[in-house]
């Protein structure tokens, strides 16, 4: 006689805890809006690290003979406009003709066709200044020069604005992000030494940030700036205006570091640290600071599109960036010397201002979402 045993219930097996960052990256990716701004940035940082290869001309590529001084873009042709099939995508060749009545150039299209080709030769640029090549991603050759391909249209010296913009976002980008990372890290060591040392280093810190918020940015700015000459190397320029963004910028995070690090310093973990003997250097960066990895996360989402508008801002004032470097700011400033006639003639030298605008958007959706996914209270 054989006897059966009951059959155990299997038990299924507990669900596994996540982190805090992985129950905030889920929380993200329900929020649409941020999860598109943060695609947004992925494609405009893509395009700025790829700009020599997609703008279809170099930097500072123009004629000295056949000046194209606010060319109108050019739209691409697909269709034969004779039999009406489909194509190799061509632009017309524009020509100027002079108004009679009001005594202005205006462009007009003429009959000749100028290819567009793929994977064509042109002028030589370095990638990341480690890579060397000419390859770029499409343009009309090199048979007819006075034929080019004006997406954006051209700028005040007939340059490609399209080709501008794409390098302009180079600068742009960077410095916002650079000038961040660096206000950010200052911002933190200020903070979290006044707050745990106390004292005069506290006293110190405090008086330096309430000097900084003393004296308004731009006012600032413009003093550090006036302080190197007008002709130095361009490089040089774009390091210190990264600088000069950082410098101005940590204070008020210090403020937020030290108020949240002096609650912190009394807490029961900080004090075990001491017990067993950690040095102050690992209490700060090991114990009390890790505690605010998620403001800070938040704060540079936040922060960036404020230094992109600001150097935007330098630029356009024309302390920024220089020749042959250029940021949307400084090409902006085109915009202001026709006046009027630059929305009604020419609103494509606007163009690099919407870029501005549609950067710092994508910014602001993305910290947004970073905001309501480190929220407890916002949890889905």
């Amino acid at each position: 006689m054989t006897t059966t045993l009951p059959e155990r219930p299997i038990k299924s097996a507990p669900p596994r805890s996540q982190s805090q960052f992985g129950v905030a990256w889920s929380q993200f990716r329900k929020n649409r809006l941020a999860k598109i701004g943060g695609s947004m940035l992925i494609l405009l940082y893509t395009l700025a690290l790829f700009a020599p290869f997609i703008a279809p001309d170099g930097l500072s590529s123009y004629s000295t003979s056949n000046i194209t001084r606010f060319h109108p873009p050019t739209p691409i042709q697909f269709r034969d406009p004779q039999t009406g099939g489909f194509t190799r995508p061509f632009v017309y060749q524009y020509g100027q003709q002079l108004n009679m009545d009001t005594f202005v150039n205006e462009y007009k299209p003429t009959t000749t066709r100028c290819p567009v080709y793929f994977g064509v030769r042109g002028d030589e640029y370095r990638v990341l200044g480690l890579f060397t090549g000419n390859l770029h991603l499409f343009g009309t050759g090199t048979e007819n020069p006075n034929c080019k391909v004006y997406l954006f249209g051209g700028e005040a010296l007939g340059r490609d604005l399209f080709t501008r913009t794409i390098y302009a976002s180079q600068i742009s980008l960077t410095i916002g992000v650079g000038a961040v990372l660096i206000s950010t890290v200052i911002g933190l060591i200020m903070g979290a030494m006044a707050a745990f040392f106390g004292g005069i280093a506290d006293t110190l810190i405090m008086r330096l940030v309430e000097v900084l918020a003393a004296i308004p940015n731009l006012f600032l700015l413009i003093l550090l700036r006036a302080v190197f000459p007008q002709d130095i190397n361009p490089i040089f320029a774009l390091y210190m205006i990264l600088g000069l963004l950082a410098f101005i910028g940590w204070g008020g995070l210090a403020r937020v570091v030290r108020g949240q690090m002096l609650s912190v310093r009394e807490q029961d973990f900080v004090s075990a640290a001491q017990a067993l003997g950690a040095g102050n250097g690992r209490i700060m960066w090991r114990h009390m600071l890790p505690t605010m990895t998620t403001y800070i996360i938040v704060t540079l989402s936040l922060s960036i599109p404020g230094y992109i508008l600001l150097e935007s801002g330098l630029s356009f004032l024309g302390i920024g960036a220089v020749e042959p470097y250029v940021s949307w700011g400084g090409l902006l400033s085109q915009a202001q010397e026709g006046g009027f006639a630059s929305i009604t003639q020419r609103p494509w030298v606007l163009i690099p201002g919407f870029f501005i605008v549609f950067t710092v958007m994508c910014y602001q959706l993305l910290g947004d979402g970073l905001r309501d996914a480190f929220d407890p209270r916002k949890r889905q």
